[in-house]
Order: C-alpha cells, then structure tokens, then sequence
C-alpha cells in the first residue's frame, strides 16, 4: 500500500489532476466539498461491482461502469460511448483493496457450491464455468492491475487523461496510485 498517495487536501492532488474533473471527484469524495450542480457527466468512472464501494459525488456528475476489478477490457464499448457522445475527457479508473476478482483460484470450491446451491447447477456445469472464465477476469495484484488497466485505456484514448485509484474498504478514501 505504500504505492498509495494519500489526499487530505487540495495541495495533495498531482499537478497532473488539479483543476479537472479528477479533482473534483476526490474532493467531494474525500474532502467533502460542497456539491455543485451538473447537467451532463464530467467523467467516467470505471470501478469495482463490490458493494462495499460507494462514491460521495452529485448526482448526474459522472457516468460510471461498475464491473468485477475495475476491468473495463469488456466494456469498451461502454467507454468509447461515453467519450464520443457523452464527451467524456477524463476517466478514473478505481480498483479496491481485498478485491475478490484477485486471486480467484483460491475462491474456486467456493464459487462452485455457490453456484450449486445458489443457481442450482450441477457440479460439472459449474465447475467448467469456473475454469472458463476465472482466466478471463482474475486481476492479480489490485494496484498492479490497476496500473496496467490504465496503460492499457491511454494506449488505446491517448487524447484521455486516465487516473489510477485504489478506494480502501476499510476507511471508504480514494487514494491515487503512484505511477513512479
């Protein structure tokens, strides 16, 4: 966690994000600002499904894309929506600690009796769904993930400013990820 940069106040926002919509998230997330009005989003946020992750934000201030480890590689679709029509030119790209998209393998026997007793699937139908999928959406690493996410969308919308950010579950911050 010491990849982290911890944002208190304003000053500890990077150059890079101040006076953008980037900013303004974590103000109002982390530092409270008082909430300004929005007709149209400012950004796009890409974060986690998990629960346990909720955004301090106005309403209609951002669009967002909630999917299992911030993995935007599967909605893209989604993404290149938001910045040709919505005219989206920042993203922030939220990963979370204890993330249950890492280290999926571990959560294998799991995933399995809950599809069996949850879905009512067989043993077999549930265990290959396991195998075929957990290739496809296991993160690793939630920062490093994070970071590769984020290479990967600037390779992709060079013209977008993308923010890495990991939100802690246990003190519900945003924090931004160091790039060095």
């Amino acid at each position: 966690m010491n990849r982290l940069i911890k944002i208190d106040k304003t000053s500890d926002i990077l150059p890079a994000y101040r006076q953008t919509p980037i900013a303004l998230l974590l103000e109002y997330h982390n530092l409270n600002k008082p909430f300004d009005d929005y007709n149209d989003a400012q950004l796009l946020v890409g974060m986690c499904m998990d629960n346990r992750n909720h955004l301090n934000i106005p309403d209609n201030f951002s669009f967002i894309i909630r999917s299992g480890g911030a993995n935007l590689k599967y909605s893209e679709f989604k993404v290149s929506y938001a910045i040709s029509i919505g005219g989206i030119k920042h993203i922030a790209l939220i990963g979370h600690n204890n993330c249950g998209m890492s280290n999926l393998k571990a959560r294998k026997d799991e995933f399995i009796k809950g599809m069996i007793n949850n879905a009512g699937w067989s043993k077999q139908k549930a265990t290959s769904h396991f195998v075929k999928y957990e290739v496809k959406f296991e993160i690793g690493n939630e920062i490093d993930f994070i970071l590769s996410e984020t290479k990967r969308l600037r390779l992709k919308y060079p013209k977008i400013c993308i923010a890495p950010m990991l939100y802690k579950v246990e003190d519900r911050r945003l924090y931004l990820i160091n790039e060095n």
